[in-house]
């Protein structure tokens, strides 16, 4: 098999504060799109909560998110991974990277330690029907809210850590995933959570960027504050800084680059 047949592959852990913490996530640079097909395979023989496909070059790429079983949109730590994987590896030196997916464009920047996105925010109301949330968490929550995904509000971290939600029953519900929340029990983080997105293929998410989409505009107007630390009580934990802009949230976090191989797709050619 040529060089040219090989995908170059990384994993890097996302929201990290050390390896084998955080969110892993793979990464794939292309040099044009396969059939999607090939993506959703090579996605579900790694098997991680995501893998995120490139395409690009000078400092602007497409990108496209897989999880084991299906394609999904607007992924923050995967989008964070490939952030490390171009910035470091790809094309070292650059200051900032642009993703576009559809009509949005995520810009990521270095800042200190850590890389910083661009994001949408995503503001949550009342939930119409909260009853089946609470259900299928199996702890009943103070408060139910909604957007893209339901936001089950809890009084402690104690709670939220005591959570063993009912898979079946989240899948069943009419939004794709739930994220649960509290206020935090550690000095220097202002609220904890958790995402469980059974219906995409991932349980229990490590650490999800797009949750905090939500969580930081929200915690940010309860806590009368902009910039925000939360961990995710995930077992392998991680820590995501957000900053509430009004109709765009800033979400920042450290990465490790674990791996660095590729991918030999035997009989498979990258052309469609």
């Amino acid at each position: 098999m040529s060089q040219a047949d090989r995908i170059p592959l990384y994993l890097v852990d996302a929201f990290a504060e050390r390896a084998f913490a955080g969110n892993p996530a793979a990464v794939c640079v292309l040099p044009a799109w396969p059939p999607e097909s090939l993506l959703l395979a090579i996605a579900a023989e790694l098997n991680l909560s995501e893998t995120a496909f490139v395409v690009g070059s000078k400092g602007t790429y497409e990108i496209r998110w897989f999880t084991p079983t299906r394609e999904v949109d607007l992924i923050g730590h995967a989008t964070l991974a490939a952030a490390h994987v171009v910035l470091g590896e790809v094309e070292p030196g650059l200051g900032e990277v642009r993703f576009r997916s559809g009509a949005e464009t995520i810009a990521v920047t270095r800042d200190g330690e850590n890389l910083a996105m661009d994001f949408p925010a995503l503001r949550s109301s009342p939930a119409r029907n909260p009853a089946p949330v609470g259900r299928a968490l199996g702890i009943k929550p103070s408060a139910v809210l909604a957007a893209k995904h339901y936001m089950a509000l809890y009084e402690t971290a104690d709670q939220v850590r005591a959570l063993k939600p009912d898979m079946a029953a989240l899948v069943a519900l009419d939004l794709p995933a739930v994220m649960v929340t509290a206020p935090s029990d550690e000095t220097g983080i202002d609220f904890v959570s958790r995402f469980f997105a059974p219906a995409n293929g991932v349980p229990e998410d490590p650490v999800s960027g797009v949750a905090h989409l939500a969580l930081v505009p929200y915690w940010s107007e309860r806590l009368g504050k902009k910039r925000l630390v939360g961990r995710q009580l995930s077992q392998r934990g991680g820590i995501v800084i957000g900053l509430d802009r009004g109709a765009r949230v800033t979400l920042m976090g450290r990465t490790v680059l674990l791996f660095a191989g590729a991918i030999h797709p035997e009989g498979v050619h990258l052309a469609g």
